[in-house]
């Protein structure tokens, strides 16, 4: 695939894009993801905050109707935006809105019924590399920076943490399952799993390299 900086914006045309945004501390105790699928006159929206110790904070929304500007998503007690700031080079991820506290991030895999807790991220992603060609789309390491807010907690300062995206496309109708990631035994047990509405699933864990996808033996 030859990529141009145009890539980096919504594709007219397609049946289903997606955009998936990961950050992570450098000792794998804090990590978060935000994803934003389109699919004609709806999008999904996902994202959640995972912290040693504390319960996942996890937000699903898979029934949202896509805005004039198709990365705006507002739904019930729900506001999240990815604002490209400048193509291949800097987004901006924002939300404010209610996550899911679980105890049992095992629970993100059925139908994540927790305490609701306010959330709100405003973090800026920056480009660390290339994009790199993957399956219908392409993958790009970064940077972020910024702070994320949860009542009851302290201000989560993020200063050039790890991070990394992913933004796929397709013509095909059926679209794809969540981005393939490698599987990986040994994690610090930061953990955040979705189930999506066309019954595929995927269990992420934190480790120094990011979020992987966790070994099936060990659910």
């Amino acid at each position: 695939m030859a990529l141009t900086r145009s890539d980096d914006r919504p594709h007219a045309g397609v049946a289903v894009e997606e955009w998936v945004f990961a950050a992570w501390t450098a000792d794998a105790t804090i990590g978060l993801l935000s994803g934003h699928r389109l699919l004609g006159p709806l999008a999904w929206y996902w994202a959640c905050l995972a912290t040693e110790g504390q319960p996942l904070l996890h937000v699903a929304e898979w029934d949202v109707p896509v805005r004039a500007d198709p990365l705006l998503v507002k739904a019930h007690a729900l506001w999240a935006e990815h604002i490209c700031d400048e193509p291949m080079e800097q987004w901006t991820i924002g939300n404010e809105t209610y996550a899911a506290a679980l105890d049992d991030p095992a629970e993100g895999l059925g139908r994540a019924y927790g305490i609701p807790t306010p959330i709100a991220f405003d973090v800026e992603w920056y480009a660390a590399g290339s994009p790199e060609p993957i399956d219908d789309g392409y993958a790009q390491r970064g940077v972020a920076h910024g702070a994320i807010d949860v009542a009851g907690r302290d201000r989560l300062e993020l200063v050039e943490v790890e991070a990394q995206r992913w933004h796929r496309w397709t013509t095909e109708p059926g679209g794809f399952g969540p981005v393939v990631l490698p599987t990986v035994v040994a994690h610090t047990n930061v953990r955040a799993p979705f189930a999506f509405p066309d019954g595929s699933t995927t269990d992420l864990v934190l480790t120094p390299d990011g979020w992987r996808e966790r070994d099936p033996r060990r659910r």
